[in-house]
């Protein structure tokens, strides 16, 4: 039922004419229908951006404790240590990636920008 009400916001929306407000933790549906996205975190806003930069321009580069040290404070947004490596979020992955280039950075999804937002170390 939720994917048929996702469609027919879709269908509202198509003529670019409407708009809908709409608030959830689910980030997939977020993820599905949405242009643009508002962050917010304990009544602040902590993101606010189109949905398609937001999926262009942040990342997650993964490295060890001593890939760590080598990454630049000011590249960090925020980082979250797993069992045997570091998730570390940046912003501006094209850059990051010539800068980095013995690092993997893959693809973010907007559950892992906001747990790694709110959850992470900075």
């Amino acid at each position: 039922v939720r994917n048929e009400v996702l469609d027919l916001f879709l269908d509202f929306i198509s003529d670019e004419e409407h708009t809908i407000i709409l608030s959830s933790h689910i980030t997939s549906d977020l993820e599905h229908i949405s242009d643009y996205i508002i962050f917010i975190n304990k009544g602040n806003i902590v993101l606010e951006s189109s949905k398609d930069e937001i999926i262009d321009n942040y990342g997650i580069l993964k490295c060890n404790v001593d890939g760590l040290d080598k990454i630049d404070k000011e590249d960090i947004v925020s980082f979250k240590k797993n069992k045997y490596n570091y998730e570390v979020l940046i912003n501006n992955k094209t850059k990051l990636s010539k800068k980095y280039k013995d690092f993997v950075i893959d693809k973010i999804t907007l559950e892992d920008l906001m747990l790694l937002i709110i959850k992470g170390g900075k």
